[in-house]
This record gives structure tokens, C-alpha cells and sequence, in this order.
């Protein structure tokens, strides 16, 4: 008898170093190949709680955008970006933040009057967040920390550009001086729509 228990714990104690040894874990924590945008929740421009899952098998530009930059007129482009490709399934979603050169200093109300006044913005505005250091929201960590070779990294300057494909995953990145309507941006929105 007690070789019998003897040899199913041996069983047991190997199956299981198989298991952890094959990534069977415990953890439900997903991998980083397992999140997608999804997974997160954000508020938007009027206070609203808005799960990303809403915009499932969309094509997204996310944006950190600011009000009194050198770059604030990409409004103009990522506005036309957006009209150009919306009947097809994309969205730009802007996300105003204060973090460089203190460039966006208004409230929300103010950001979205100075949004749809100047820039004539229909595209979805997000609540004023944080996007770089320890404080930035968990949607920009996942685009800045968990994505992979040369899209990795912190975000340097405002108007940095996500664009995630259908399945909600990161597939490129774009600096802030790449121009929303350059070619390399466009070609990336089709070929994101075509898939």
C-alpha cells in the first residue's frame, strides 16, 4: 500500500514540475501576448467611464495630445485622418495630457471647447491623463512598457501616435514629429483596415 501511494505522489510531484515548467501556472495574470486595449477602462472629456472593449474590431489612433504645443496642429490632421477612415472602421482617440512642458494646463471643458473651436474635433477626447513616469494610467503603460522592439519605450514628447490594430494589439508607433498625414501613417492605418 505504501508503495502504491509512494509511486502516485511520484506521478503527481512530475506532472506538476512538467506543468510549471511548460508555463501552466497558477498566475491569471495575463502574458503580454494575451492583453489587448480592451482590457482597459478610461474616462472620457465629459467624466464618463468608457471601456476601450467598445471599440472592439476598430482600428485606433491613440494619441497624447496637448493644447499649447509646437505640435497642436496635428489636430487639423488626425481630424482628417479620422473622417478620411471612419465608414471604414477607425477611430482616433485623443488623450490630453499635461506631462511635457506643462502645454496642457486647461481643464477638460476647456480642452474640448479649445478642441472643437480651433480644430473643429469630432474625434473621441479622453479625460486629462498621465502618460509617462510611475503615475502614467495602465492604458499607457501597456502601449509604452509591455510592446516589444523598437515601438517599446517611454513616451518623449506630446502627440506620440499608437496605432492598434482589430484585434486590439499594438502594431506601430509614430513620434510626435511624424505628421498624422504623412505616408508611413496612412499606409499603416490600410494596411491595419485591410486586414
Amino acid at each position: 500500500m505504501k508503495a502504491k501511494r509512494y509511486i502516485l505522489m511520484t506521478i503527481l510531484s512530475l506532472f506538476c514540475c512538467v506543468s510549471i515548467a511548460n508555463g501552466a501556472t497558477s498566475s491569471t495574470q495575463p502574458s503580454k501576448l494575451d492583453k489587448t486595449v480592451y482590457q482597459f477602462e478610461v474616462v472620457d472629456i465629459n467624466g464618463q467611464k468608457t471601456k476601450l472593449e467598445l471599440y472592439r474590431n476598430k482600428v485606433l489612433l491613440i494619441v497624447n495630445t496637448a493644447s499649447q504645443c509646437g505640435y497642436t496642429p496635428q489636430y487639423k490632421g488626425l481630424q482628417k485622418i479620422y473622417t478620411k477612415y471612419k465608414s471604414r472602421g477607425f477611430l482616433v482617440l485623443g488623450f490630453p495630457s499635461n506631462d511635457f512642458g506643462g502645454q496642457e494646463p486647461g481643464k477638460n471643458k476647456e480642452i474640448k471647447n479649445f478642441c472643437e473651436l480651433n480644430y473643429k474635433v469630432t474625434f473621441p477626447l479622453f479625460s486629462k491623463v498621465v502618460v509617462s513616469g510611475s503615475g502614467k494610467i495602465p492604458l499607457f503603460k501597456f502601449l509604452t512598457e509591455d510592446a516589444e522592439g523598437k515601438i517599446a519605450g517611454p513616451i518623449e514628447w506630446n502627440f506620440e501616435k499608437f496605432l492598434i490594430g482589430r484585434d486590439g494589439r499594438l502594431i506601430d508607433r509614430y513620434k510626435s514629429g511624424v505628421d498624422p498625414e504623412s505616408q508611413g501613417v496612412l499606409q499603416g492605418i490600410e494596411t491595419a483596415l485591410g486586414k
